[in-house]
């Protein structure tokens, strides 16, 4: 079901219906799904971007907007999308500084895939003229 809109004859004013107000509940209630990687007799890559990553500077408390990168060579299990994006969507209203959203998303998704190797990326909005890039890299040592 989507969002329907209605203009109202007679005042001409727009009156918003949220079909869907349990948004915030499914995002608050999410968590990160794993599925079985199906192509391990070779190594490949997979990416995400996410463009439109928010936060909230535990410092300031105003919002911080970056595009967060996501890369991993699969070993036994891959992440399933619409988790992430629920997964993603959790920081919105978190406090978080910078260096903990790269390094946390990281670890979590370390924890749940175990891949050969991930790195996160996340590329912060300029805030006070200064450009914030945080990089973090894991590596499965091969036996």
């Amino acid at each position: 079901m989507r969002n329907s809109s209605k203009t109202n004859k007679a005042s001409g004013n727009l009156t918003l219906a949220n079909a869907r107000p349990d948004g915030a509940r499914i995002i608050a209630e999410a968590k990160l799904v794993r599925f079985q990687n199906r192509t391990k007799h070779r190594r490949y890559t997979v990416e995400f971007n996410c463009p439109e990553f928010t936060c909230v500077c535990p410092a300031s408390g105003f919002p911080d907007f970056a595009t967060i990168t996501i890369k991993y060579v699969p070993k036994d299990w891959c992440v399933e999308l619409k988790s992430l994006k629920l997964y993603i969507n959790q920081y919105r209203d978190r406090g978080i500084f910078h260096e903990d959203v790269v390094n946390v998303i990281l670890d979590d998704l370390v924890q749940l895939l175990q891949p050969w190797e991930m790195e996160v990326v996340g590329d912060f909005n300029v805030r006070g003229n200064i450009k914030t890039i945080i990089r973090a890299k894991h590596e499965t040592k091969k036996k």
